[in-house]
């Protein structure tokens, strides 16, 4: 006879966060000190406190704060019984992640003489990692505890620090906004633990699934906030400079492109022309995703909007076709559409990268090519314009760094997807407590609220104002 383990989180929970809070400062307490930009007895006699990395990176840090707790938090919040529970969740994921991110980046990319050094640099790059445990999320959205987010994100995250590893420092492929590393990484990993968490009775869908006219304002809110950010994000980790100009107006052109096209593809797909939120709310930003591989390349601007025009095609006809398929023929349910978002406009930004590479000449660069390629630098630094013209003295050829760009996203398709299977078995275990079916997409099992039935009712009685305005069958 199977046990029947409780859904309350009451123990389970708090043992869980004092005890990773314990050993976390456990850890900065024997290993993790100041960096070079924050320790004041490793400061110049004459420093300036403008050349400090504060000044640098402060600005951009605040963007993505907003965008990750506000905009990421808020356009989750599309199910009318589940618009609490998305948004808390993803505050909770949000600081678990990006703690635990910071002391496995620390000891895999900032350990020195038996320490990891720390600064503001170090919390961005941990927010980038916290950030695919967020979007993975999206695919058991409404269907998984808190403590299974949580030990889901305790095994993704050393997984994409290994894989980022592979790209970025051993293949020395190009990602700068995360397109490869990031965004395919989480949407396929967050896919595995979908396939391994499938749900028979869910295949017909949940009464309590379904948007309200409330819930899906406030997602498309928070698609507004990703939308004004996303540039940030994607331009925080390039080279200052030109590149990072170039990766500021591509992403603003691709978001640009993205935003129209939803509009005009939404209704000409949709019953009567009208449009359809839930490619309003993704589409729109399906070019912020695509430009991540390529943002500091010489794309030029056209090349920047085709890349918003097709990555927002591909993202509504994703939620059109592809979506229902998957879910019967497959019986993989992605409850937020994350393989539309990130997936398909992930690979397609890989492949533009790729094509950019292959067809845009290295004298385009000038002297940066290194800056934007440093596995093509030449080996003493002693490039001309005339050598880089003639590719004399280069460690690595267009063609090959193009086929690095290829084993990348190959890398991070395969890793992530059983990575993700593997941990949604261990998902399963019954005590990390699981709702039944008939539990899920509801705020009421696992947080107090004052009067949920209040609440429902005035969804509904929004929606009965809206029934002449329906189409007709």
């Amino acid at each position: 006879m199977s046990m029947v383990f409780s859904t309350s989180l009451r123990c389970r929970l708090p043992v869980l966060l004092f005890l990773f809070q314990g050993i976390l400062v456990l850890f900065f307490v024997l290993f993790v000190r100041y960096d070079e930009h924050t320790d004041p007895a490793s400061q110049p006699t004459h420093a300036s406190p403008g050349a400090n990395q504060l000044y640098a990176f402060f600005s951009l840090f605040q963007d993505i704060q907003l965008m990750l707790l506000v905009g990421l938090g808020l356009l989750l919040a599309f199910m009318k019984g589940y618009g609490l529970s998305a948004v808390a969740y993803n505050f909770l994921m949000a600081n678990f992640s990006t703690q635990w991110a910071l002391l496995v980046q620390g000891f895999v990319h900032h350990y020195h003489q038996g320490k990891v050094s720390i600064g503001l640099y170090n919390i961005l790059t941990a927010e980038f990692a916290a950030v695919t445990v967020m979007i993975s999320a999206g695919a058991v959205l409404g269907r998984t505890s808190a403590l299974q987010l949580l030990l889901m994100a305790l095994c993704e995250i050393p997984l994409y620090v290994a894989c980022e590893w592979i790209i970025l420092s051993y293949f020395q492929a190009v990602d700068v906004g995360g397109s490869i590393t990031l965004h395919i990484f989480a949407c396929y990993f967050g896919l595995g633990v979908s396939i391994a968490l499938y749900r028979p009775g869910l295949r017909l869908g949940h009464p309590k699934e379904a948007p309200s006219y409330a819930s899906d304002l406030l997602s498309l809110l928070g698609t507004m906030f990703l939308w004004v950010f996303w540039p940030s994000f994607v331009a925080a980790l390039a080279h200052p400079g030109d590149a990072q100009h170039r990766a500021v107006l591509h992403t603003w052109i691709t978001l640009s492109g993205s935003a129209l096209t939803s509009f005009a593809t939404s209704s000409l797909l949709e019953k009567k022309g009208k449009l359809s939120l839930s490619h309003l709310q993704n589409a729109t930003l399906a070019g912020g995703v695509a430009i991540g591989a390529v943002a500091d390349m010489i794309l030029t601007p056209s090349g920047a909007f085709i890349l918003g025009i097709v990555s927002s095609l591909i993202c509504i006809l994703g939620f059109k076709y592809l979506t229902p398929f998957l879910a019967n023929r497959l019986h993989i349910q992605d409850q937020c559409g994350i393989h539309n978002l990130h997936g398909l406009p992930g690979i397609a930004g890989a492949v533009g990268s790729i094509a950019a590479i292959l067809l845009v000449p290295d004298e385009a660069y000038g002297l940066q090519l290194h800056q934007v390629f440093p596995a093509r630098a030449p080996p003493l630094g002693n490039a001309t314009l005339e050598t880089i013209s003639a590719g004399e003295h280069l460690a690595r050829s267009t063609s090959e760094q193009a086929l690095y760009q290829g084993a990348a996203l190959g890398v991070s398709f395969i890793m992530s997807l059983a990575g993700g299977c593997l941990t949604g078995l261990v998902l399963k275990l019954p005590f990390l407590a699981q709702p039944p079916d008939e539990l899920c997409f509801d705020d009421a099992l696992y947080f107090k609220i004052q009067a949920p039935t209040e609440i429902l009712s005035m969804d509904q009685s929004c929606g009965d104002t809206h029934l002449p305005l329906k189409d007709s069958v």
